[in-house]
């Protein structure tokens, strides 16, 4: 069975099950956010793409192909923080009433969206400066960052979710798990029923998600780093361990149907790039970004924070192993073997 063929029959089995995936654009390099359509009491809608003119009319048009129009829409489900997941859910909730559901952690977040990614920024601009990406590329980096605030927005959640709690359908139970990672706020929806499991970017068919270094939810620019691939590979286990999950429904390209065997090769996928950063550091010692720039070369600048995150996500793991250790030259830290 070819992928093509595969993917098609998976969103058969969604759609036969009442879900519906209507894909939106984004100005971002992943492309275009899957966002789910429920066709249940209450209407339900998870994810809701960028907050621009563009990704509204498809996301109408898609809304029109199952019959429905945004005023339809009773709940609306916000995966994690992500721009392309959240940034038009203010202006569906007011034009359709619809409650807001979200981890309740991030309530506050979305609430005051401008003052939560301006303190998010001086967080990574501090982890950018202690691991060694120079001036420019920081200031670079933050205008990029600015620029990408209008993709997103505030909304008021009206309905938060915890790890554990079940969001009620009248035909199905969506049983809710936080799973941190890729960002602080990420949840599944488990309908264990149909084995079902919508899995926004925790978990991508075709990429690997990227476990970006993020403030914690609920702490100010100033909080301690978060070893988030750490974190990221323990929701994996947990996600793995999940019993009846035999369709996953992804923020991004097609659904996965094998999610046991995805996250075993995510797993040998970073076993090999924390040997080849071990390699690196054995060679001699180096700050993160000059890892970033020996496995990747000159990135594009809006990837430069990515990379850095996938390094220094790796070499922690390599410190907990007692393999590596840092040692802080002139304010920046370098990564020397043990």
């Amino acid at each position: 069975m070819t992928d093509d063929v595969e993917a098609e029959d998976l969103h058969a089995r969604a759609a036969e099950a009442g879900i519906h995936r209507i894909a939106v654009p984004t100005p971002f390099a992943v492309g275009r956010v899957n966002c789910w359509l429920i066709e249940d009491s209450p209407l339900t809608l998870v994810d809701v793409g960028p907050n621009s003119g563009r990704s509204l009319d498809v996301l109408e048009r898609g809304l029109a192909r199952f019959g429905h129009g945004i005023e339809d829409l009773e709940l609306i489900v916000l995966s994690h923080q992500h721009l392309d997941h959240t940034g038009l859910a203010g202006l569906l909730a007011e034009r359709s009433g619809a409650e807001v559901a979200a981890l309740g952690a991030l309530s506050s977040w979305l609430r005051d969206h401008g003052k939560a990614v301006e303190e998010d920024d001086i967080f990574a601009t501090e982890i950018m400066r202690e691991h060694g990406i120079p001036d420019d590329v920081r200031l670079a980096l933050r205008g990029v960052s600015a620029s990408f605030r209008g993709w997103g927005g505030s909304v008021d959640v009206t309905r938060p979710l915890e790890d554990g709690s079940v969001v009620r359908l009248r035909d199905r139970e969506l049983h809710v798990h936080h799973r941190p990672g890729h960002s602080p706020s990420d949840v599944v929806l488990h309908d264990r029923s149909r084995g079902i499991l919508i899995a926004a970017d925790h978990l991508i068919r075709h990429i690997s998600s990227n476990p970006l270094i993020s403030r914690p939810l609920g702490e100010g620019p100033d909080a301690e780093r978060p070893h988030a691939l750490e974190i990221y590979l323990a929701s994996m286990e947990r996600t793995q361990a999940m019993e009846d999950v035999s369709l996953v429904l992804t923020g991004h390209g097609d659904p996965i149907s094998e999610p046991v065997a995805l996250i075993d090769e995510r797993f040998r996928g970073h076993d090999r790039r924390k040997a080849k950063i071990l390699g690196l550091i054995r060679e001699q010692p180096r700050t993160a970004h000059e890892i970033a720039g020996e496995i990747w070369g000159d990135v594009a600048v809006t990837q430069a924070y990515l990379t850095l995150s996938e390094v220094i996500g790796h070499v922690d793991l390599l410190v907990a192993d007692g393999l590596v250790e840092a040692r802080r030259d002139t304010g920046v830290t370098v990564w020397h073997a043990v």
